[in-house]
């Protein structure tokens, strides 16, 4: 009788951990899937007379739609009406929570104008992530290129220590920041996309320092794509 007890004992044993052992390889399955991130662009609004944005390591237009960004099964928008700060915490045009309100047209009014040269804007996501992408809008009612575009993440609130660089366009260093070997671009509609490769964070600071136009700062919306850090 002992014998027979013992042998069920482990048979059961056994099926509990085929079936744990079901349950992790399909949750590994789930987590490592990827899809396109879901991402509704605002219509496209050139107005006025074309501006001259000849500038030093300025990229070519794609000339099709960019492809879709892949990214893990449930990341989504996590920057969606978090708040925003700021050097510059009275803009000229708007409030700063614009930058997050899901609003991306370059209508007037939906845009954000903050004063001349090296300005930045910090969005806390409230909890860590994991980043996966992060795209983001100047200003694209006019073709114009933005200087010293630097985006950088980290978990600590001032960006003193565990900071991570994803893009730096700034070719001098005029900002401080380092020198960049990525490359000027020209604003439209579709925004600028960065790969931010899964990196762990809180706290997403983008940096400009005016543009082709003028000396001001803009920003019509961020959005940062990512899913809770486990």
């Amino acid at each position: 009788m002992m014998k027979k007890g013992f042998n069920s004992i482990v048979k059961v044993s056994v099926c509990v951990l085929f079936a744990t052992s079901l349950c992790l390889v399909h949750s590994c399955k789930e987590s490592s899937q990827e899809v396109a991130i879901d991402i509704k662009l605002p219509k496209p609004m050139f107005v006025g007379t074309p501006q001259d944005t000849r500038v030093p390591n300025l990229e070519k237009p794609l000339g099709k739609p960019r492809p879709p960004f892949l990214a893990p099964v449930g990341a989504k928008n996590v920057a969606f009406e978090k708040a925003v700060a700021s050097t510059d915490d009275l803009p000229i045009i708007g409030e700063l929570e614009m930058i997050t309100d899901g609003d991306k047209e370059a209508a007037d009014g939906s845009y954000v104008e903050l004063g001349p040269f090296k300005q930045s804007v910090t969005i806390d996501l409230e909890a860590e992530y994991n980043i996966y992408a992060i795209l983001f809008w100047h200003y694209h009612k006019q073709a114009v290129v933005y200087f010293d575009v630097v985006v950088q993440v980290a978990s600590d609130p001032d960006f003193i220590t565990g900071v991570t660089t994803l893009f730096n366009n700034d070719i001098d260093n005029s900002a401080g920041l380092g020198v960049g070997k990525d490359m000027h671009y020209t604003e439209t509609a579709e925004g600028k996309l960065i790969d931010a490769k899964g990196a762990l964070a809180r706290y997403v600071r983008l940096y400009s320092n005016g543009n082709t136009s003028n000396d001001l700062n803009h920003y019509i919306e961020v959005e940062v794509f990512g899913k809770p850090a486990i």
